[in-house]
C-alpha cells in the first residue's frame, strides 16, 4: 500500500517535533552552565565591580560636541519667562572672539533673515508684517551672548523658539554671525539673493 506525499510529510514533522524540544532543552547547555567552561569567564563573575565616577574628585569633563550623560544642558525656561535673565546672562559663548563661520551664515539666512533681514534690519518679508526688531540697534548691540543664544532657543514675544531645530553650538554660530552684523563687518549678500 503507497501512502500519499501529504501523509508521509506529516509524519516526518510529528516525529521530529516530538524528538526536536527533548534534543534541544536537554543536551544543550544554558548560558549560565557556559560560564563556567570558559575560565576567564568564571573570574569575571566573582570580581567586584568598578564605578570610577562615583567619586567627586575625578573630574568628569563632557567631550565638546558630545551630549553628557546627564541629558545635556540645563532648562532654564520657568527663569526665561518671567524675565529673570540671571542664567542667560551668565552663558558664556565658547565661540567669542571668532569670525562668523559659513555655518552661522546659513543657520541665519535659514531661521533668522526672514525677519531680521539679510543685515538685521528688520525688515525681512515676513519681519515687516510682524514688526521684527533690527538687530542693529544700540540695545540690540547691549544685549549678552547668552541672552541671544537664549532667545534663539527659547524665543521671546512674536519670535518663536528655535531651539528644537538649532542645536547646542550651532546657537553660538548664529550668535557670532549676528555679532557680526552688528560689527558691519559682514559681506554685501550677493546680487538677486545669493545667499
Amino acid at each position: 500500500m503507497r501512502r500519499s506525499r501529504p501523509g508521509v510529510i506529516a509524519a516526518m514533522l510529528t516525529l521530529l517535533g516530538a524528538t526536536a524540544c527533548d534534543f534541544y532543552y536537554n543536551t544543550i547547555p544554558g548560558p549560565d552552565d557556559l560560564m563556567h567552561v570558559v575560565p576567564w569567564f568564571d573570574a569575571m563573575i566573582q570580581q567586584p565591580a568598578v564605578f570610577p565616577y562615583e567619586r567627586a574628585d575625578i573630574p568628569r569633563n563632557t567631550v565638546p560636541g558630545t551630549v553628557p550623560v546627564s541629558g545635556g544642558e540645563a532648562d532654564w525656561t520657568a527663569e526665561w519667562r518671567v524675565l529673570n535673565l540671571a542664567t542667560a546672562d551668565r552663558l558664556v559663548n565658547p565661540l567669542a572672539g571668532q569670525p562668523a563661520t559659513p555655518v552661522g551664515d546659513s543657520l541665519y539666512h535659514t531661521f533668522c533673515a526672514v525677519c531680521h533681514g539679510q543685515t538685521g534690519a528688520g525688515d525681512g518679508k515676513v519681519g515687516v508684517q510682524m514688526a521684527a526688531l533690527s538687530l542693529l540697534t544700540d540695545r540690540a548691540r547691549a544685549l549678552s551672548d547668552g541672552y541671544l543664544y537664549s532667545i534663539v532657543r527659547y524665543g521671546r514675544g512674536v519670535m518663536p523658539r528655535y531651539g528644537e531645530k538649532v542645536h547646542g553650538v550651532k546657537r553660538w554660530e548664529i550668535v557670532n554671525y549676528v555679532r557680526q552684523l552688528q560689527s558691519g563687518t559682514v559681506a554685501a549678500a550677493a546680487p538677486g539673493g545669493g545667499n
